[in-house]
């Protein structure tokens, strides 16, 4: 028994791991591929954001319904058929013959990269108080593992071809669908499956319960805009470096990797350290300072050797997603974790929809021919201008509710969010 437990953890973690992997790899190559089917540079920001946006939409559309399916007929059959979709897919975007068969194929990748909401649900079954805490820290290992091999996995493989990352990413994905088919057992038994109900489906339900809940507003509203500035770096990098400083895939990948490890460095380590001494509320606004110094600093550099200057000097605005989910859920009542949760991944799904449409369309404004004036920087530089706001807010609320670093667990009225 605890061999198959072992084995199943195993899965789940490298299912997760292929989720961020999928979203990963192919950054660096997309433009790439976009180019295949049209060579004006604004058909390619323009497109480059549409294939990102529309992922996320159908990853906000088929949680709830890959996770009311797993449910009803249990969580091994809903993750093997997302483990298969999502390799027979990427071998079809791999080979697609027309941008609509891409587009469709994108769409296909959203579906079944939703599958993290399943293997979730697979964990929590499989866990208990002994082990709970150490199963789910393997899922925010995974997923940022994955964030971190993906790009410059990508940035390799495109060396051998657009092509080549597509298809290292159906062979893990087919593999780890082999390793369940033969190794991984149902962990949901058939007393505790329950019907689907309608309700359950709709991803705005919860959404729409929290912003309209009295004392809430503000921080929703911080939430979402330290959420659509971070959008910038998925949305813009690969296009802006490629645009100014002639970066290749394999130096995108590279970039992108570095981001990711500073990232798991302050968040896995030094976050530990500073929140406590600090406080949430002065880690945030540190935080926020450094975000936007960053986007600040990426608008208006000339050099690619800077960005990585950057990144290293304003790390700790890394600090900003722990200190605000801490703040969030101080003093939200147990039995409403779990939708406070869920609203928060809703609200950071939509931020992947509509910033990359954003960011991309102002980039391809910034840097078209007949541009007035040309600033390729203007996406990181509207990015810090949003970043600026939620700051603004963030003090204003802090004011109003007389919150300080030193205030108490459960002294903040009906606290929700900030990132």
């Amino acid at each position: 028994m605890q061999k198959t437990s072992s084995a199943s953890v195993r899965f789940i973690f490298a299912t997760i791991f292929l989720d961020a992997l999928g979203i990963g790899v192919l950054i660096p190559v997309f433009p790439d591929v976009i180019r295949r089917f049209g060579h004006d540079p604004s058909f390619v920001n323009h497109y480059f954001g549409y294939f990102i946006s529309v992922y996320a939409l159908m990853q906000f559309v088929a949680s709830p319904v890959l996770g009311s399916l797993s449910d009803r007929f249990g969580r091994r059959p809903v993750l093997l058929v997302s483990l298969l979709g999502a390799g027979l897919d990427y071998i079809l975007m791999a080979f697609a013959p027309t941008l609509g068969v891409l587009f469709a194929g994108r769409i296909l990748a959203g579906l079944t990269g939703a599958s993290m909401t399943v293997a979730s649900s697979y964990m929590a079954d499989i866990s208990d108080d002994s082990n709970r805490s150490a199963n789910f820290g393997m899922i925010g290992a995974a997923f940022g593992l994955g964030i971190i091999v993906g790009p410059g996995l990508g940035g390799v493989l495109g060396h051998y071809g657009y092509q080549a990352p597509f298809i290292a990413a159906a062979v893990f994905n087919l593999l780890n669908f082999a390793f369940g088919y033969f190794i991984l057992p149902e962990s949901l038994d058939e007393a505790h499956r329950r019907e689907i109900k309608l309700s359950r489906l709709n991803p705005l339900s919860s959404l729409m319960r929290v912003l309209f809940k009295p004392g809430m507003r503000i921080l929703i509203w911080i939430y979402f805009l330290l959420y659509l500035a971070g959008q910038s770096h998925p949305s813009i990098w690969t296009l802006y470096t490629q645009y100014k400083f002639n970066w290749s895939t394999f130096e995108v990948g590279l970039s992108l990797s570095f981001v990711g490890i500073s990232a798991a460095f302050v968040q896995g380590y030094l976050t530990r350290i500073v929140v406590p001494k600090w406080g949430e509320v002065k880690a945030l606004n540190i935080g926020i300072f450094f975000s936007v110094v960053a986007y600040m600093g990426y608008a208006f550099s000339n050099y690619g050797w800077l960005m990585y200057v950057i990144m290293a000097v304003t790390c700790l605005a890394g600090v900003v997603g722990p200190a605000a989910m801490s703040l969030v859920s101080r003093d939200t009542p147990p039995q409403e974790q779990g939708e406070l949760q869920g609203t928060l991944i809703s609200i950071a799904s939509l931020t992947s929809i509509i910033g990359p449409l954003i960011y991309t369309d102002v980039f391809a404004r910034a840097t078209a021919e007949h541009a007035d004036f040309k600033f390729a920087g203007a996406p990181y530089f509207l990015a810090g201008v949003v970043c600026l706001i939620s700051w603004i807010l963030f003090m204003v609320y802090a004011k109003t509710h007389k919150v300080s670093a030193q205030t108490a667990p459960g002294s903040i009225p009906s606290n929700p969010m900030v990132h």
